[in-house]
């Protein structure tokens, strides 16, 4: 078979496929109550078709009209019996008021950290506060570098050099 064949024969396949789940679809939609689309509901011919429905300007004036009547009594019901006030206007903050705020913002921050600083204080157990990393005295490191430099030297004079044999 050549491949043209081959194309045609699942053409033909997935077509038939295609006409089995639409089938299976339209019965869904039944039982649904929906109405069916697709190649599944019988197209109607062109000629057949309905011709649409054209409304004339006056019909679509008088429509418009008794719209513009339905919207302004809406309005009118919707409408309060007495006028709105005027908003009151928006209260400001003096210098002074806004001073009082800052320092008693000032005092409650202060109070706060006092606070944590204390609860932290009491926590601390004694030992923890009295180990502190000592760092050791530069004289000592210095000390043990030297000893050990000259370690390394009398190691080194003790052992006999590595002797190599040459042989022809």
């Amino acid at each position: 078979m050549s491949d043209i064949e081959t194309l045609q024969m699942a053409l033909i396949g997935y077509e038939a496929e295609r006409q089995k789940i639409e089938a299976t679809m339209a019965g869904i939609r039944s039982q649904l109550g929906l109405h069916s689309k697709g190649a599944s509901a019988p197209a109607k011919a062109t000629s057949e078709a309905k011709p649409k429905h054209r409304m004339s300007a006056a019909g679509r004036a008088r429509i418009a009209e008794a719209q513009r009547k339905r919207w302004a009594a809406s309005k009118k019901q919707s409408e309060p019996a007495a006028p709105e006030e005027a908003p009151k206007s928006k209260r400001r903050l003096s210098k002074a008021g806004r001073a009082a705020i800052v320092a008693a913002l000032k005092k409650r921050w202060a109070a706060k950290k006092a606070a944590a600083k204390a609860a932290a204080k009491a926590q601390q157990t004694p030992a923890a506060k009295k180990t502190v990393a000592k760092k050791a005295p530069v004289k000592a490191v210095r000390k043990t570098v030297k000893k050990r430099a000259a370690k390394r030297q009398q190691k080194a004079a003790a052992t006999p050099p590595a002797v190599t044999v040459v042989t022809e």
